[in-house]
C-alpha cells in the first residue's frame, strides 16, 4: 500500500474518532456518581465506549476511503478480480476482536467482584416494596422504619430487598445499579456512598396504575449525622413502658397514626390534607365521612374495613384492586388502630 494512502486513512479514521469523541463526551449523558460502585461501573462504561470509538474509526476510514477511491465508472459492469483470501487478514481480524472482548469480560467480571464485596462493617437495611411504596427498616435501630433510604457517606450498605406483592425494582441513577425485587424471593444490593446530597429514588418495573407515583429518596449523609439519626430512630423504635394515663389529645391528629400513613406511602395514591399528601390515585381522604355515609356505615367501622379489605367497598370513580391486599397482614393491631383513629380523627376535623 502507498504511502499517501496510508496517511488518507489515518486522516480520516483521526476525523472520524474525533468525532464520535465529540459525540461520547460532550453531552452529559451519565448522571454524576455517588457511590464507588458507580465510579467502576462508569470506568467500565468509558472503557467499552474507547473501544466502540477505535473500531468504529477503522470501519469509517476504510469505508469513506473505499467510496472514494475505488468507485467504478457507470459504464462499467464487469466483476471485479476473484479474491481468494487472505490469511494474514483473517487472523488478524479474529484476534483483535477476541482481544477486546475478552478484555470487556475481564473488567466486567472484576468490577462485579468488587461491587458485590462486603466490609467488614457493613450496615444492613431492609427495604419491603408494595404497590406503590418503599419501605426501609434499620435493624440497628429496633427496626425503626422510614419512608426515604438515609445512607452514610463512606460506608459500606447492603439492602436486602422484598415485595409484598408484585415485581418492583429499586433504582438510584447517581449510584448506577438497579435490583429487582421479586415476591417470594430477598434480592440485595450493595452501595457505599460517596457523595452528599439528596438522590431520586424511584420503582422501574411496571407494577401497576400508581406506578409512576412509586418515588422515593436516598439521602446520604455524613457519619455523624447518620449516627445521630440512627440513635434517635433507635430510642423512638424502643417499646414505651405501660402507661398510667388515660388522658388524650381529641383536637389534634394521632402523631403514631401521621407516622403509620407516612412510613407505608399512602400519600403516594391519596389526599390528606393532615398529613400534607396531594395524592390523586385513590379516594380522597378528607372526603371520608362523606364516603362512610354512602357506605351506610359507621366511619371508624367503614375506615378499618376499607384498610383491611379494600374491595369491600369501592368508591364510585375509582378503580378496583389498585390498593395493596395486604394491610391486614404487614400492620400491627397498634398500628392499624393508630391509622385508622388518625384518618378519622383527620376527616372530621377537615368537614367541621
Amino acid at each position: 500500500m502507498r504511502r499517501g494512502s496510508i496517511v488518507a486513512l489515518l486522516g480520516i479514521g483521526l476525523i472520524a474518532g474525533g468525532v464520535a469523541a465529540a459525540v461520547a463526551l460532550v453531552p452529559t449523558w451519565l448522571p454524576e456518581d455517588a457511590s464507588r460502585e458507580a465510579g467502576r461501573i462508569a470506568f467500565t462504561f468509558w472503557f467499552v465506549i474507547a473501544i466502540c470509538i477505535f473500531i468504529f474509526s477503522i470501519v469509517a476510514a476504510v469505508m469513506i476511503y473505499a467510496l472514494l477511491h475505488f468507485r467504478v465508472r457507470e459504464d462499467d459492469f464487469e466483476d471485479g478480480p476473484p479474491i481468494h483470501g487472505h490469511t494474514g487478514l483473517e487472523i488478524t481480524w479474529t484476534i483483535i476482536p477476541f482481544v477486546l472482548v475478552t478484555s470487556i469480560a475481564i473488567v466486567s467480571a472484576i468490577v462485579l467482584s468488587r461491587n458485590d464485596a462486603q466490609a467488614k462493617d457493613t450496615l444492613r437495611i431492609d427495604v419491603t416494596a408494595q404497590q406503590f411504596v418503599f419501605t426501609f427498616s434499620y435493624p440497628d435501630a429496633n427496626n425503626a422504619t422510614s419512608p426515604v433510604l438515609r445512607l452514610p457517606k463512606g460506608r459500606s450498605v447492603e439492602l436486602y430487598m422484598r415485595s409484598l406483592d408484585v415485581i418492583h425494582s429499586v433504582f438510584v441513577p447517581q449510584f448506577s445499579q438497579k435490583e429487582d425485587i421479586v415476591p417470594g424471593l430477598v434480592t440485595q444490593l450493595h452501595i457505599t456512598p460517596t457523595r452528599l446530597g439528596t438522590f431520586p429514588l424511584e420503582c422501574t418495573e411496571l407494577c401497576g396504575l400508581g406506578h409512576s407515583l412509586m418515588r422515593s429518596q436516598a439521602i446520604v449523609m455524613k457519619p455523624a449525622a447518620f449516627d445521630a439519626w440512627l440513635a434517635q430512630q433507635k430510642k423512638s423504635a424502643a417499646p414505651a413502658p405501660p402507661s398510667t394515663s388515660t388522658s388524650t389529645n381529641s383536637t389534634s391528629p394521632s402523631a403514631a397514626g401521621l407516622s403509620v400513613f407516612n412510613a407505608n406511602g399512602c400519600s403516594s395514591c391519596h389526599t390528606l390534607t393532615a398529613a400534607k399528601a396531594t395524592g390523586t390515585i385513590g379516594p380522597d381522604l378528607d372526603k371520608l365521612v362523606a364516603y362512610a355515609q354512602q357506605a351506610k356505615q359507621p366511619l371508624v367501622a367503614f375506615i378499618h374495613e376499607s384498610i383491611v379489605n379494600p374491595n369491600a367497598y369501592i368508591q364510585p370513580g375509582y378503580p378496583k384492586g389498585v390498593m395493596p391486599q395486604n394491610f391486614g397482614q404487614s400492620l400491627t393491631k397498634t398500628q392499624l388502630d393508630a391509622l385508622v383513629a388518625f384518618l378519622a380523627q383527620s376527616a372530621q376535623a377537615k368537614k367541621g
